[in-house]
């Protein structure tokens, strides 16, 4: 299937979900770095599912009335000067003939059409709080309609969120978005192995983070789908350590949080490992409870089962391995219900995955758990975080470790798209060894 049909049957498919009303998608603003220099600019990822569009000043509005559903894009004009600055437009004309809209217009037209097409419309569907530009353009056009009571028009009597409902579509992965998947696993999967193999005693984590982004930039990926975690030593501990900074020591663990975002679908994946080639006898076994964890809740995913389940089975399995290793003490039962393992482990075991790396959709249904379904794409990464003041035997302290892996649903089970990048214990020391 060709990209602008798959977009024209998002567009299809949510249209018939909103119902007869007006929707309206914004862009993403630009983001001012410093100056007159700009953050790289990204693209919503509600509009960029429903369009493919990734220019910013823009905006999507689908309308479903009694004649159908249509959907057009208001986009920046052409202009040749700037388009020599900063890169080609598609402009009215593009939307339609490239993109497949029903019809492009100027995003200086988006306040005034709104209001026409509000007054004449049961409900407006535009998720307020995101931008207070955007929130203010869409009460002015309100405010158009109520300052003409002899038209015959009126505001929309609803006014709803279409967050939600974007949420539950995006949230079910087609065999095309697997596949984008699948292919950011697979960058992600050498950029990791090139990790493994530049990690040396004496060289910096921003080295190893430099090689990440070659890798992943020279295969083809646009950005990394998050600021990548490099973290050695005790900074494997800090779970958003983001400063990537730290002269790596022989004998440190190196943990690394990384992944590529391929045509707007990310991978999110966690690899730890020994820098001098050989886990030491505390390392191994942290990891190997870690891993055991894991491999445990990978092994719960399937149709029905929740994520509290998931997480349960991987803390049940950590919370014994501390028990083990004497980080604990007591009755493994007792213990999880004290909640006593999240001094080593505080986050849960999964989230969403697609466009966003936290991605969106609904974690419960009905005041419950949301059973998994076919589609559902969710990451499984338990991980052990020992401080270095942790009243614990002293060979444990300043040891973090971290194992994530990213896993499809299927009808009979899961498939983990990046069951290829090595975690077990012997595989990864014959790398590093090698």
């Amino acid at each position: 299937m060709r990209a602008m049909e798959i977009y024209r049957a998002r567009r299809a498919e949510f249209a018939a979900r909103m119902g007869e009303g007006v929707a309206v998608l914004f862009a993403t603003p630009v983001a001012r770095r410093n100056n007159d220099v700009e953050h790289p600019y990204r693209q919503s990822s509600d509009l960029y599912y429903l369009s493919g569009f990734d220019e910013p000043e823009s905006a999507l509005v689908i309308v479903v009335d009694s004649a159908g559903a249509r959907s057009t894009l208001f986009v920046r004009p052409r202009n040749p000067e700037r388009e020599t600055w900063d890169g080609p437009r598609a402009g009215i004309d593009g939307v339609v003939q490239d993109f497949g809209l029903d019809e492009g217009r100027l995003i200086d037209e988006l306040e005034i059409a709104l209001a026409d097409l509000c007054g004449r419309s049961p409900r407006l569907w535009h998720r307020f709080g995101l931008t207070t530009e955007h929130d203010a353009l869409v009460c002015r056009a309100l405010d158009r309609i109520r300052a003409k009571p002899r038209s015959g028009d009126l505001p929309p009597s609803q006014m709803a969120c279409p967050a939600a409902l974007l949420a539950d579509l995006r949230l079910r992965k087609s065999e095309w978005e697997v596949g984008r998947m699948r292919a950011a696993a697979e960058i992600t999967r050498d950029a990791h192995l090139a990790a493994m193999r530049i990690a040396k005693p004496g060289r910096f984590e921003y080295e190893v983070e430099a090689e990440i982004l070659r890798v992943m930039r020279s295969r083809g990926a646009e950005r990394v789908a998050y600021e990548s975690i490099v973290g050695s030593g005790p900074n494997a501990t800090i779970l958003h350590y983001r400063k990537n900074a730290r002269r790596m020591e022989e004998g440190d663990l190196l943990l690394v949080d990384a992944g590529a975002e391929l045509d707007y679908y990310a991978a999110d994946v966690t690899r730890t490992f020994p820098i001098s080639g050989r886990f030491t006898e505390p390392q191994r076994r942290l990891y190997q409870i870690v891993l055991d964890a894991q491999l445990a809740a990978i092994e719960a995913v399937r149709p029905g089962a929740t994520l509290p389940q998931i997480h349960d089975v991987a803390a049940r399995v950590i919370t014994a391995g501390l028990v083990e290793f004497s980080l604990l003490e007591g009755d493994v039962d007792a213990l999880l219900e004290d909640g006593a393992h999240k001094r080593f482990y505080m986050h849960r075991t999964s989230h969403w995955l697609g466009m966003d790396v936290h991605d969106v959709g609904a974690y419960t249904a009905g005041g419950e758990a949301r059973p998994l379904e076919p589609g559902f794409v969710l990451t499984v990464e338990p991980g052990l975080y020992v401080a270095t003041d942790a009243e614990v035997p002293a060979e444990y302290r300043g040891l973090g470790v971290r194992i994530e892996d990213d896993l499809l649903v299927t009808a009979t089970g899961h498939r983990n798209l990046t069951e290829d990048i090595p975690k077990e214990v012997a595989e990864l020391e014959r790398i590093l060894a090698s």
